[in-house]
């Protein structure tokens, strides 16, 4: 596989002379859907992590249907590091998944070449947000389905009818708990945007989350 030409990059240069590129990659979702876990599973350090624990004021706000057993939550972000080979690192930066901090989205999305969405089929809906946010800014994405287990399995291609993507948006299966699967996302999510990942149409002014999170709904459980 080749990373030459990938854009966004930042370059250092080495004590002994070599290049080292660095790319920024996002990792998004909805709450719960396994950002930290990914970002902790495959770092090579020891993550950086904004978890706190959920509280009694936070249960009216944070739906933790499908996820109960769920005891913190990101309230900044992660980050992470990993060498996919020498010469090439991925910083990782994971965001937080509930509404209330969204507003810290396009600062840590400042910079960086591709994301990751992951999407728990429990609660399809919650990655909504993040596809949308992707689409309209233009910043290529993999949406990275996190087989939990117990949870019904699903086609690529039924997630990706009814998240409603742009064709050619990959979607892949993954365990966000195996370095190696995740790994294989990050991968996948490099290669897609360094091929020049096409450039989405423009949302129409009345797409609604309702609606999307309707179709949603429609499209799993037919």
């Amino acid at each position: 596989m080749s990373f030459e030409h990938v854009g966004n990059a930042h370059s250092t240069h080495g004590a002994h002379g070599d290049d080292a590129m660095a790319l920024k990659i996002l990792v998004a979702g909805g709450f719960g859907a396994g950002k930290t876990t990914l970002v902790g599973a495959v770092s090579d350090i020891r993550p950086l992590r904004t978890e706190e624990p959920l509280s009694a004021a936070g249960r009216g706000v944070d739906d933790t249907d499908g996820v109960a057993r769920k005891t913190a939550s990101t309230v900044a972000m992660d980050f992470g590091r990993i060498t996919i080979h020498a010469g090439l690192s991925l910083y990782l930066f994971g965001t937080p998944g509930q509404d209330r901090f969204w507003f810290l989205w396009d600062e840590l999305s400042e910079g960086a070449l591709a994301a990751v969405v992951l999407a728990d089929t429990r609660r399809l809906e919650d990655c909504f947000a993040a596809v949308d946010y992707f689409e309209r800014r233009r910043i290529p994405f993999v949406v990275a389905v996190n087989c939990f287990p117990g949870a019904r399995t699903y086609a690529a291609h039924d997630v990706s009818h009814a998240l409603d993507l742009d064709r050619g948006t990959p979607v892949v299966l993954c365990d966000a708990r195996d370095r190696d699967s995740g790994k294989d996302v990050l991968i996948r999510t490099v290669e897609y945007a360094g091929r020049g990942a096409p450039p989405p149409p423009p949302a129409p002014p009345d797409r609604e989350l309702a609606d999307l999170e309707l179709d949603a709904g429609v499209a799993l459980s037919g």
